[in-house]
C-alpha cells in the first residue's frame, strides 16, 4: 500500500540512523492507522533532491525531538522519544503542539505537515478520505462537476450540454474544440527544460530590448503591451513551461512543479503557509479564477497617501473593462455554483448579509475543480492563453527554467543606463543549475512577485531602505462545516461567490471578506490541525465537509510593517510575518462570521483550525473563538495573496519604487507585479495587478519609445 522508503533501496539519503529512527517513530504516532506500514512511508524521499535548507531544518528538528530531555517530563527519566511508550509519545506530541514556546510549535508543525502530506498525496490514501481523484480518469460523478445542462453562450464562462446529455461522461481534455471555440492557441516556448541554456545566448546585446524576469504570470501583461508597442522583449522565467497535457490533476507531482518551493513555502516560523505559482503563467496558472476590481476607496487611499496618479476610480475603470474582456471574465450563473459556494450565497441570504456571484476568467469551464493544479481543459483564461501569445506574435522570446540571480549596472548616467541580467539555467527535475544566461539591456522590468522582486533587488545591491518592508498577505484562515449531505469541495468551480458584508466594518476600508477554497487531500491534510486518530477522523469526513475561508485586508495598523522579505548572508530568502492588533481582531471576527454562515444553512457544527479543539455548535458557541490562541502555529493561517514589499511611493525609506513603478535611484529598472501594491487591495489581486501592469507598461513605452 505504501511506497517503500527511499533509503531502503540504497538511494541517496541525508538523515542519520538516529534521525531516521525518530522520523519512523513519528510516522507511527502521527498516522497510527497505518499500523506497521508507517515505516515504509517515503517521507525522507520527499526531501531528497529538494531545498538543502529544508533538509537541514528537518534533520535539526528530528535531532531536537529525540533529545533525552524530552522524555524526562513524561516518564521521569531522561529517555529518548523513540524509547517512550506510545501513550507517552502522544503526550510529548501534544505538549509540543500546544507549547508556549513558539520554537517548539514550529518544530512540531514542520514534522507533522511533512508526514501527513506525504501520505495523503498517495493515491493509496484516497479510500481513507473518499477522495475521487482526477476527473479526466473517472468521468463526471457529481451534480456540481462537468458542464451543466443548457445552451452555451459567450455571456457565461461555463460549457453546457443539452439536457438529455447530462451528466456528461469522460470529458476529453485533449479535444481541440475548446481551443477552437476560444480562438486561442497554445503558445510555443523559446526555451524549455534543460535545453534553455542551449537556446539562450551566453551574452546578448541589443539596445532596444526590454528584459523581464517573469515569475508571477501578470508580467505577461506588460510583456504583451511592450511587444505590441514595438519593443524587442525577452522573458526569463524561473519555472518550467507547461501546457494542458502536463496538467494531470495529480496533486503531488503538479504541486511540486507549479508552486514555489514545491508548495512548501512558508514564513520562517511556519506560522503562515504561502502559496505562490512558479511556472510560465505564474499565479494565473494555478489561481481560482475570481476577477474582482480594486475597491474605489482603496484606489483613493493610494492616491492620497502614496502618490498614485492617473489610476483613480474613474481613470482606471476602462482599464478594468479592457482586462476583463481580454481574459473573458464573466459572471458565474446561478445553476453552476458548487455546494461550497452555495453555503455563502444561501447563508448570507438567511442572515441578511451582502454576497454575490463573482466573475471568473474562463471560457468553456467544465467545473472540474482542479484549477489550483492547472487547467487541462483549456478553459481557464490564464496568461498562457492570452497575453503570452500576444507577446510572442510580435517577436517576444521566452526562456523558461532560468532563475535571475542579480542585476548589475553596466554603466551609469543617462535616461536608461545599460544593465546586465545574470541568470542560472535550471534542471527542471532537480532544480540544480547547469548553465548561465547573461543579457545586457537598457530596460529591465521584473515581475517576480512580492518575494522574488525584493530579494532580487537586495541581492543586486539596488534596494532602497523601504524594499522588503510592508509585506501584505490577506491572512486567511478556514472554518470547516460538518454536514449530513455530501459537499465534496474538490469538485466544481472553486470560487464563484463572495460575501463582502464586513469588508468596510471599521470605517477605514479595512476588515475581511469570505470565500471558499477548492480542497484536495494535500492541502486539507496540512491545514487540518492535530495528529493521530483525531486528525484521521477529520480527514475521513472530507466528502461531507464544507469549507469557508475568511480573508483579512491586513495593514489596518497603517504604520506597522506586518511582514518583511529579506535575504540572509548566504543569499537565502527569509519571510517574516505577524498579525497586527487590528488585523487580529478582524481575523477573529472573520472566523465568527464564517461559522455563522455554516450554522445558518444547517451544518451540524463548525470547526476552526486551532491546535486545541474548537467546535462551534449553537450560536452562543461563537464566544469560544475569543478564547483561542492566535499566536504563531496556534491556528491554521495561510495566504495565496502575497503583495507589497516593494511598494510604490514617494519616499524611498518606506517604498521600493516610484509611483511609475521605477526602482528608486535606478532609471530604466521597473517592477510590474503585486509587490508594488502600497497596501493590501482588499480583494483577490489578479485583476488589480493586471490593470496596474497595463497602466505602467504603457507609461514605460511612452517614456522609452522605440526607434
Amino acid at each position: 500500500m505504501i511506497t517503500p522508503g527511499k533509503h531502503d533501496g540504497g538511494e541517496k539519503t541525508f538523515l542519520t540512523k538516529g534521525q531516521r529512527e525518530t522520523l519512523n517513530t513519528l510516522c507511527r504516532r502521527i498516522l497510527p492507522h497505518l499500523e506497521g506500514k508507517a515505516d515504509k512511508l517515503s517521507v525522507e524521499g520527499q526531501l531528497v533532491g529538494g531545498d538543502p535548507l529544508v533538509r537541514k531544518r528537518v534533520a535539526t528538528a528530528l535531532t531536537a525531538f529525540d533529545n533525552p530531555g524530552v522524555g524526562l517530563v513524561v516518564s521521569g527519566q531522561p529517555r529518548r522519544f523513540t524509547r517512550l511508550r506510545a501513550a507517552e509519545q502522544d503526550v510529548v506530541l501534544k505538549g509540543w503542539e500546544g507549547s508556549q514556546l513558539g520554537a517548539r510549535r514550529t518544530v512540531f508543525q514542520a514534522l507533522r505537515r511533512l508526514i501527513v502530506s506525504t501520505y495523503y498525496l498517495l493515491p493509496e490514501s484516497y479510500p481513507d478520505t473518499g477522495y475521487r481523484g482526477p476527473l479526466h480518469s473517472r468521468g463526471v460523478a457529481l451534480r456540481h462537476e462537468g458542464p451543466p445542462p443548457g445552451r452555451a453562450t459567450d455571456t457565461e464562462p461555463i460549457a453546457r450540454v443539452r439536457p438529455e446529455q447530462w451528466p456528461a461522461r469522460d470529458v476529453d481534455p485533449r479535444a481541440g474544440s475548446a481551443e477552437k471555440k476560444c480562438g486561442l492557441g497554445s503558445p510555443q516556448p523559446h526555451g524549455r527544460g534543460g535545453d534553455a541554456g542551449a537556446r539562450a545566448p551566453s551574452r546578448n546585446k541589443a539596445a532596444g530590448w526590454s528584459v523581464r524576469h517573469w515569475d508571477r504570470g501578470r508580467g505577461a501583461v506588460a510583456a504583451a503591451r511592450l511587444a505590441e508597442a514595438g519593443h524587442e522583449v525577452v522573458l526569463l522565467e524561473e519555472g518550467g513551461y507547461y501546457t494542458a497535457a502536463d496538467f494531470t490533476e495529480e496533486e503531488g507531482p503538479i504541486t511540486a512543479r507549479l508552486y514555489a518551493e514545491g508548495g512548501a513555502r512558508a514564513t520562517d516560523d511556519l506560522s503562515v503557509a504561502v502559496f505562490q505559482g512558479r511556472s510560465v503563467g505564474g499565479g494565473t496558472t494555478v489561481n481560482w479564477m475570481i476577477m474582482l476590481r480594486t475597491p474605489p476607496y482603496v484606489l483613493e487611499e493610494w492616491e492620497a497617501e502614496h502618490g498614485f496618479y492617473g489610476m483613480g476610480p474613474k481613470e482606471i475603470a476602462p482599464i478594468f473593462g479592457e482586462v476583463e474582456e481580454e481574459v473573458h471574465a464573466r459572471t458565474v450563473p446561478g445553476d453552476a455554483h458548487s455546494p461550497n459556494n452555495q453555503i455563502i450565497l444561501e447563508g448570507a441570504r438567511k442572515l441578511g448579509w451582502s454576497a454575490y456571484s463573482g466573475k471568473i476568467n474562463a471560457s468553456g469551464c467544465v467545473r472540474a475543480g482542479f484549477c489550483g493544479l492547472g487547467c487541462r481543459y483549456v478553459a481557464k483564461q490564464s496568461v498562457l492563453l492570452n497575453y503570452l501569445p500576444r507577446a510572442i506574435v510580435p517577436g517576444a522570446r521566452l526562456i523558461s527554467d532560468v532563475r535571475v540571480e542579480r542585476i548589475e549596472l553596466a554603466e551609469r548616467g543617462g535616461p536608461a543606463p545599460l544593465k546586465r541580467v545574470f541568470g542560472t539555467v535550471l534542471d527542471r527535475d532537480t532544480g540544480r543549475g547547469h548553465g548561465r544566461v547573461v543579457v545586457e539591456v537598457p530596460i529591465v522590468v521584473t515581475a517576480a512577485g512580492a518575494v522574488g522582486t525584493p530579494t532580487l533587488l537586495q541581492r543586486s545591491g539596488l534596494a532602497s531602505e523601504g524594499t522588503g518592508k510592508y509585506l501584505r498577505f490577506h491572512p486567511t484562515s478556514m472554518v470547516l462545516g460538518r454536514y449530513d449531505e455530501e459537499i465534496y469541495a474538490g469538485a466544481g468551480i472553486p470560487l464563484s461567490a463572495v460575501c463582502d458584508e464586513f469588508l468596510k466594518n471599521d470605517g477605514a476600508g479595512y476588515g475581511f471578506w469570505i470565500e471558499c477554497p477548492p480542497l484536495h487531500p494535500y492541502l486539507f491534510s496540512v491545514t487540518v490541525p492535530g495528529f493521530g486518530e483525531a486528525h484521521r477522523q477529520t480527514m475521513v469526513q472530507f466528502p461531507n465537509t464544507g469549507m469557508l475561508i475568511s480573508l483579512v485586508r491586513d495593514g489596518a495598523d497603517k504604520n506597522l510593517s506586518n511582514g518583511s522579505v529579506s535575504t540572509d548572508r548566504k543569499g537565502r530568502t527569509r519571510i517574516r510575518y505577524k498579525l497586527g492588533p487590528k488585523d487580529r481582531r478582524h481575523t477573529i471576527a472573520g472566523l465568527k462570521a464564517a461559522a455563522r454562515l455554516h450554522l445558518a444553512v444547517g451544518a451540524r457544527e463548525a470547526l476552526t483550525l486551532h491546535t486545541g479543539e474548537c467546535r462551534v455548535r449553537p450560536e452562543r458557541g461563537l464566544d469560544l473563538l475569543e478564547r483561542q490562541g492566535y499566536g504563531a502555529n496556534q491556528f491554521g493561517l495561510f495566504t495565496a495573496h502575497v503583495n507589497g514589499a516593494c511598494r510604490m511611493g514617494r519616499d524611498p525609506a518606506t517604498s521600493g519604487c516610484t509611483p511609475d513603478g521605477e526602482v528608486h535611484g535606478v532609471p530604466g529598472f521597473y517592477v510590474a507585479d503585486g509587490s508594488l501594491l502600497p497596501t493590501a487591495p482588499g480583494v483577490n489581486p489578479q485583476e488589480t495587478i493586471m490593470a496596474l501592469s497595463s497602466v505602467l507598461s504603457r507609461r514605460i513605452a511612452e517614456r522609452h519609445p522605440t526607434g
